[in-house]
């Protein structure tokens, strides 16, 4: 596991033409902030502002986990994704 298939996971992700559900979105998002950024950092968005309030909420979720793991976690999730879309 490397930085350069984390970043050919990142441009995959990008290329895909099939739907993807809010929730898996959310659930790639958070492991790839924890991979890029490590534990939220961010104060909570007001609960009016249901969208980054969601992001931010699927992002702390995975604080104390390691860049690494999250990583190897964001690269398989996409690679579930892309095979998801072929079958």
């Amino acid at each position: 596991m490397s930085q350069v298939e984390f970043e050919m996971a990142c441009a995959s992700l990008k290329q895909l033409k099939g739907p993807v559900s809010d929730q898996e979105k959310l659930l790639v998002y958070s492991f790839y902030k924890q991979a890029t950024q490590g534990d939220c950092n961010i104060p909570v968005p007001p609960a009016t502002d249901v969208r980054a309030k969601a992001k931010w909420e699927a992002w702390n979720v995975n604080k104390g986990m390691s860049k690494m793991d999250a990583m190897r976690i964001y690269i398989a999730k996409v690679e579930e994704l892309k095979k998801n879309e072929c079958g």
